[in-house]
């Protein structure tokens, strides 16, 4: 003990002084040594808290990289399902291509097959417009035999008689070229196309109908013809079946007469307008549909004017109708201006 090591040294007959010294410098001694155990205590106390601590933490630390272990898990499911929605997605994008180009095809054939049938109704009239021609050129080559096989030495009257001829023959070839051209099967190009020279062709094709039905047109057409980006043979397939429709409504009036007017704005605007009975109450929203007709079974379609909506769809545009039951009906046609190349309107 260092109680008795101290006391052993001290003096036998040691003074009470030194021996309260040694007393006194054993209590600091004991004190310092309470002070040092209690220090050790809070340390070994901050010690053992740190290591919990530390214990939490590793857990905590554990808990993460299981989670992220997991989370890692989900986003490679995630990256795996999104590669299988990106092929789907793919294989999609591909059907619908596939599909809008046949939908595209099946529409030229439907419109390829409206020409058709247009021309194959126009068949009398185109004869009549090729039967004058060949009538003048017969009449023109009867003259000028006549003339050779008299002996007749008048050449100038012979040349006039022919160049009459190559006249007539040019004017069929016209006819038989509009023909041609309308009817082939052609691929969609746009271009600046003159809209009153097209209603005149489509005209041309059909006027021979109407004259033989009593039908008048008046024309109230602009001093140029504004132009739109289109495509001259669809649009003539347009005014024509237009033209076809008011023929056919027409049929019972007793005021027969087709007014055909342009006017220019923002919109290239065409009304085809009849004095006929006008459209039966409650059908002006189906005459678009395709199939729908108002005519007698085996006396339409019902397809020109559901191909002149959708023509008049591709090239941007609008058809409406105004209805006026027992006075008639107007189909307008809304078209966009072409513009040139310094973004005017023309």
């Amino acid at each position: 003990m260092p109680e008795a090591d101290t006391l052993s040294h001290l003096p036998a007959d040691g003074s009470s002084e030194e021996l309260r010294a040694r007393v006194a410098e054993l209590e600091q001694r004991v004190r310092q040594a309470e002070e040092r155990r209690r220090a050790l205590l809070h340390i070994m106390g901050d010690l053992h808290d740190s290591n919990k601590r530390l214990g939490e933490q590793r857990k905590a630390m554990l808990h993460i990289l299981k989670d992220s272990h997991r989370s890692n898990l989900r986003l490679e499911d995630s990256r795996k399902a999104m590669i299988h929605i990106m092929g789907d997605l793919r294989e999609t994008t591909a059907e619908m291509e596939r599909r809008e180009h046949e939908l595209r095809e099946k529409q030229e054939q439907l419109v390829q097959a409206g020409k058709l049938a247009t021309l194959g109704e126009l068949t009398t009239g185109v004869a009549h417009e090729l039967n004058n021609p060949l009538n003048n050129i017969g009449l023109f080559v009867g003259n000028v035999i006549d003339r050779v096989e008299a002996g007749e030495e008048d050449l100038d009257r012979i040349v006039e008689d022919l160049e009459r001829v190559v006249e007539q023959v040019q004017k069929a070839t016209e006819i038989i070229t509009h023909l041609r051209t309308f009817g082939r099967a052609a691929p969609v190009s746009l271009e600046p196309v003159a809209v009153q020279e097209v209603i005149d062709r489509a005209l041309s094709l059909v006027q021979e109908q109407l004259r033989l039905r009593q039908i008048s047109i008046t024309l109230d057409f602009l001093p140029e013809s504004p132009v739109v980006l289109g495509n001259a043979i669809q649009l003539e397939q347009v005014f024509i079946n237009l033209l076809t429709n008011a023929r056919d409504a027409l049929e019972m009036s007793e005021r027969k007469e087709v007014h055909i007017a342009c006017s220019l704005g923002e919109d290239v605007v065409v009304v085809f307008r009849d004095t006929g009975p006008g459209i039966p109450d409650g059908l002006e929203q189906r005459i678009f549909d395709p199939f729908f007709t108002t005519k007698d079974v085996g006396s339409g379609t019902g397809l020109g004017l559901s191909i002149t909506y959708g023509i008049v769809q591709e090239h941007g545009g609008e058809i409406t109708v105004e209805n006026r039951p027992g006075e008639g009906a107007a189909f307008t046609i809304a078209l966009p201006r072409a513009h040139d190349a310094s973004g005017n309107g023309r």
